[in-house]
């Protein structure tokens, strides 16, 4: 008996032109706006620059954890930014963004930055990868084949 296993292939391109006029071009400024800042953050906590060993100390973590937090920010970054492996970095970036907001919470400072960071990273993954959007369907078809009939509930 042969038994052939088949990987589903995506019916959609991973990329397009975007949902919405000048939305490709949005996201990708947008995108690269925080994976800068991603990736210098990384880079002070692997550096162990001083302002990020006081900030982390302040915040009440020991500063040995100070690599190995660069080191999974630098990580998840790079898997984000590389196409094949940007849903993987966004899940990974998500975590690591909800831990930070899980600290600011815990010390009563505002904790807006890591979420509209996380909305920023899947806004922008949203719009650059049409993949994302056939699992996230935030916008109707145009053509959608029922000629803008309501359909009725199913009993």
């Amino acid at each position: 008996m042969n038994a052939t296993i088949s990987t589903p292939q995506a019916s959609v391109p991973p990329t397009s032109s975007g949902p919405f006029p000048g939305s490709l071009w949005t996201a990708r400024i947008l995108g690269t706006l925080v994976v800068l800042f991603l990736f210098v953050d990384a880079g002070g906590k692997i550096l162990r620059l001083a302002p990020y060993v006081e900030g982390t100390a302040k915040v009440g973590f020991h500063p040995r954890v100070l690599v190995p937090l660069g080191l999974v920010l630098l990580a998840s970054t790079i898997l984000y930014v590389v196409p094949r492996t940007a849903v993987l970095g966004a899940i990974l970036l998500t975590g690591y963004l909800g831990g930070a907001t899980c600290t600011h919470v815990r010390l009563e400072q505002p904790f807006i930055m890591p979420v509209l960071f996380g909305v920023v990273i899947w806004g922008c993954l949203f719009v650059r990868d049409a993949r994302v959007r056939s699992l996230l369907p935030l916008t109707r078809p145009m053509n959608s084949g029922n000629s803008g009939r309501k359909e009725e509930p199913h009993a």
